[in-house]
């Protein structure tokens, strides 16, 4: 991936979050609110990130495979984790599979950014993946506090405006920042 396609594809992923946040609209609260324990939700991420990961697995060389001669092992083990995930524990599993995919692709975003020194603007992308990061990993840990989160943040309208307007202006001059290299 391109350090272009790096910058802009998180910069206008952040601006459209921000304008829908902006908006202050009743479907995008209801939307946010029911989405850490939605059953299609934990299909669509869980299934998506849990998908991607075996993919990963299935490309793993010699050197990252210490006791077994094949991935195909690894991938049973894993697959088999996932779907016992869908049996044993779907509360909050949209969640989880958002931190999966977020940590997923961190690694693409922040390898275009690797040994670009003499672009210091694609700080702004470095920041965000990294700040998305520290996010995933917290709520992987405790994804119930989404949920209280977005109760928190759609309690005043006014919240959600400036948490809109701040992740559109950022998402914004990310994206803007994308054309300068």
């Amino acid at each position: 991936m391109s350090l272009f396609l790096a910058t802009l594809l998180p910069g206008l992923f952040i601006a459209l979050l921000g304008a829908l946040l902006f908006s202050n609209n009743a479907a995008v609260s209801s939307f946010a609110r029911a989405l850490p324990r939605s059953t299609r939700g934990a299909w669509l991420f869980f299934g998506v990130g849990a998908a991607w990961f075996l993919w990963r697995i299935s490309h793993l060389g010699e050197a990252d495979l210490i006791f077994f001669k094949s991935p195909m092992p690894v991938q049973a083990g894993f697959g088999l984790l996932a779907v016992l995930a869908f049996i044993y524990t779907p509360d909050f599993l949209a969640v989880r599979g958002l931190c999966v995919l977020m940590l997923l692709v961190a690694e693409p975003l922040l390898y275009a950014a690797y040994m670009e020194y003499q672009h210091p603007q694609r700080l702004l992308m470095v920041v965000a993946v990294y700040a998305g990061l520290a996010l995933a990993l917290y709520l992987a840990a405790a994804p119930y506090r989404l949920r209280d989160f977005f109760e928190w943040l759609f309690r005043q309208p006014s919240r959600a405006r400036l948490a809109g307007a701040l992740l559109l202006t950022y998402g914004l001059v990310t994206s803007a920042a994308a054309f300068t290299y």
